[in-house]
């Protein structure tokens, strides 16, 4: 049997790797957007959720 090995660039490009990233951000700017402190943090909440929802869009198609 053989062993595919996959080179270490493509490793980062790996669907688990770049969805827990791009959850981790929606997750920072969902308490960006909640907390009650700064103005300046809830001003970019909105952004960074988006940010975040449009890059677990996109590793959404990467390989497994």
């Amino acid at each position: 049997m053989k062993v595919q090995t996959i080179p270490p660039r493509r490793r980062l490009f790996r669907r688990r790797y770049c969805e827990g990233a791009s959850t981790v951000l929606i997750g920072v700017g969902i308490a960006m957007l909640v907390q009650p402190f700064a103005v300046d943090l809830y001003t970019w909440s909105f952004p960074v959720i988006l940010v975040g929802a449009l890059a677990f869009v996109v590793t959404s198609h990467f390989p497994d």
